[in-house]
């Protein structure tokens, strides 16, 4: 018996020598941490940390091990090493990033989607407000930092011209984003809303992913995965319109097709302002999705078509009688990619986009033949290596070809031309140091076989939040863009035209009230100027251009305070003076005014089953050159004023009849004035004014959904 106590003895004698005490503190900054679980990996011996921070607990475990200390809104903390050295430990935890709570980098965009918290519209706002029947570009000219063009009809960023916004659908490169178009007829984006679950606008600052933008990037994101079947069908005063969506699993298709003819509506509702339409525009498009979702993967194709024509005459100043002009445009887009998440946090994805544009003009019996088939491939990967830094890198090539051909009425015939391969490359890297501090950093750089050169565009931005509620961002980034392609089709040795950004940013939202106001400064370099009135084969260009655009956007939207009532008010104020294309001095453009003010309200009546919308613009007089005066570019415009309303009417839970009026007021806003080549008898240019070719426009609809849940309609397509 005393052999078996004596034996009991050594191996509990034995067990109590083999054991490790662990002990040590956990704070984080200079505050202990109670509550902390600490425990070695893959084991159950740990325990809690008290009041002070303190914990300790033994272990019979040996050799190396992992000791994990988590706790509640902190990073969880790892210590490897020999069990025996694990004694009197300082942990430090660091505080986790919130991606609901924290700072987000936001200088110089907005977002629209739900899944954004920073969102400034939804999708339902881009297609409901007043006037914009749809446009997705035209939703966001009530936006502040946006120019309204009203006889052009695209988007015009912080003094840029419109080609210096590029638009991209699942991060691929969309080549011709709005309609095909003549002069001082408004033109609207190709795309139907409903296919996109939300659009990213930035008018400066953007990612070192997106370039070929000298001022704004446009995103659109199509939808992942549809919530149910349904079939849309509409029936317009301008033609009409059918969609369906079909699901298998985790397989589905969208389409939406269209038929467009103004003809009737210009017989009841003629156009006036100068123009005369011989065959108006007319118009067939469709558009379809299909994604596939795997277990780990995401796979998207999306494609459009477009065809429009139409023939119309046109006064000019310059000629008696009214100038005939003549258009058929084809268009072709396509849209594949391909996301696969790794185990390990990685993310790859391969995209490309493909584009055949065609334009069969006829200008005075000149006849101008264009082909332009362009390709964008993308490869990207992406990782979070953890809470506080994630890294973003990418390779892309992009390729345009594009012909040519002017045949004058006379026989004398031109082509003209070119081929072009550009590739690039970007890095970026979101830095989070703590939820109330992030770091934006990444660069670009491009080489074009045409231009025969390199460029490096650094990009940085960064956040700090000032309260619960509201937050500073700032952004700085140098951004290069091709020459358009009307004038290095004349000129290949043309460089790139660049513009570097600096922008600072204030953004308030709480409780349904969001508030933003934005400064920035853009300073231009290696513009694009040339020596005769338009481009053409024997001008000569330079790319000694040059100017500034600089700033204040404010922005405040409420949606609580008033029950039922949701509405916005965008202000802008833009100085921005350039010398570039034919001008002789540094001038403001006609494109851009000093002040510009938007109000949009939507309020819905319950009473009616109906919704009531209302949008109101405002743009200061925009400069012009009168060449009857030696000041050049001197006098402006009137100022610009356009009321629309629309109302939409729920005659049951699934149709719905629409109702809109643009510029209800009929105010004949002028934007620009044109003078004769050469003076009159008395030595003075003769002008007139140019402005859309209607003063309002009415538009009524019937639109009705068919769904499984029967309780979706449309509403949010219009």
């Amino acid at each position: 018996m005393k052999n078996y106590l004596a034996l009991l003895f050594f191996f509990i004698s034995f067990a109590l020598l083999a054991q490790t005490t662990i002990t040590g503190t956990v704070t984080a900054g200079k505050l202990p941490v109670a509550g902390a679980n600490v425990y070695l990996e893959g084991t159950y011996d740990g325990a809690s940390t008290d009041a002070a921070g303190r914990f300790s607990f033994t272990t019979t475990e040996t050799g190396t091990q992992t000791l994990v200390v988590s706790s509640i809104g902190y990073d969880t903390h790892y210590e490897m090493g020999e069990v025996t050295y694990f004694q009197e430990l300082n942990i430090v935890l660091q505080e986790a990033i919130n991606s609901l709570s924290g700072v987000t980098l936001t200088a110089g965009s907005f977002e629209a989607g739900t899944e954004s918290k920073a969102a400034a519209l939804k999708p339902l706002d881009i297609v409901t407000t007043a006037g914009v029947a749809g446009d997705i570009g035209s939703a966001l000219q009530t936006l502040p930092g946006t120019t309204t063009v009203s006889e052009d009809g695209r988007l015009f960023v912080r003094g840029g011209r419109a080609e210096e916004t590029q638009v991209f659908i699942d991060g691929q490169r969309v080549f011709q984003p709005f309609m095909a178009s003549t002069n001082n007829v408004p033109t609207r984006g190709r795309f139907s809303p409903f296919l996109f679950k939300g659009v990213s606008f930035s008018t400066g600052g953007y990612s070192a992913e997106y370039g070929q933008a000298l001022s704004g990037v446009l995103l659109m994101n199509t939808t992942d995965l549809p919530d149910q079947e349904k079939t849309d069908i509409s029936v317009m005063s301008v033609g009409a319109g059918l969609g369906h969506t079909e699901i298998w699993g985790n397989t589905s298709l969208s389409f939406n097709t269209s038929y467009i003819n103004l003809s009737p509506y210009e017989a009841l509702i003629p156009s006036t302002n100068g123009v005369r339409w011989n065959n108006p525009y007319e118009s067939m498009a469709g558009e379809a999705v299909f994604r596939q979702k795997g277990e780990r993967s995401m796979f998207k194709f999306y494609t459009g078509f477009n065809h429009a024509n139409f023939d119309i005459d046109q006064e000019d100043i310059n000629f008696e009688e009214y100038v005939n002009f003549r258009l058929k445009n084809n268009n072709l887009y396509l849209n594949a990619n391909y996301k696969y998440f790794f185990e390990n946090n990685w993310t790859v994805y391969a995209g490309a986009s493909t584009a055949w544009d065609t334009n069969a003009i006829t200008v005075v019996e000149n006849d101008i033949e264009t082909a332009d088939t362009s390709l964008h491939l993308k490869l990207k990967a992406s990782k979070e290596f953890s809470s506080r830094f994630k890294l973003n890198v990418g390779s892309e090539v992009f390729h345009t070809n594009y012909e040519e051909e002017f045949i004058a009425n006379n026989g004398f015939d031109f082509i003209a031309g070119f081929d072009e391969l550009l590739w690039s490359g970007f890095a970026e890297a979101d830095v989070f140091f703590s939820n109330n501090f992030a770091l934006k950093l990444g660069a670009r750089t491009e080489y074009s076989n045409l231009i025969e050169a390199w460029n490096v565009a650094p990009r940085a931005s960064l956040a700090y939040k000032t309260g619960q509620d509201s937050q500073l961002s700032l952004a700085y980034g140098n951004y290069y863009q091709n020459p358009l392609t009307q004038f290095i089709n004349y000129d290949a040795t043309l460089d790139y035209e660049r513009t570097a950004h600096y922008i600072l940013n204030y953004q308030y939202a709480k409780n349904g009230k969001t508030f933003r106001v934005e400064g920035y400064y853009k300073d231009y370099d290696n513009l694009v100027k040339y020596d005769t009135r338009e481009p053409q084969f024997n001008s000569n260009f330079t790319n000694l251009g040059n100017g500034y655009a600089a700033g204040l956007d404010v922005f405040y939207r409420d949606n609580k305070s008033i029950k039922n009532l949701d509405y916005w008010l965008s202000y802008s104020y833009l100085n921005t003076e350039r010398n570039f294309l034919d001008f002789t001095e540094q001038a403001t453009p006609n494109f851009a005014n000093a002040h510009n003010f938007s109000a949009v309200g939507k309020y819905w009546v319950n009473d009616w089953r109906s919704q009531i919308g209302m949008s109101y613009s405002y743009g200061s007089g925009r400069p012009y050159d009168n060449p009857n005066t030696p000041e050049f570019y001197a006098e402006k415009t009137k100022d610009y004023h356009n009321l629309s309303l629309n109302w939409a009417y729920l005659i049951d839970q699934q149709k719905i009849l629409f109702f809109s009026v643009n510029n209800v007021l009929g105010t004949n806003n002028i934007g620009n004035y044109q003078y004769a080549n050469t003076p009159n008898a008395e030595g003075v240019y003769n002008r007139r004014a140019i402005s859309p070719a209607a003063d309002s426009f009415f538009f009524v609809g019937f639109f009705w959904t068919i769904s499984s849940d029967k309780k979706s309609n449309q509403l949010d397509n219009l």
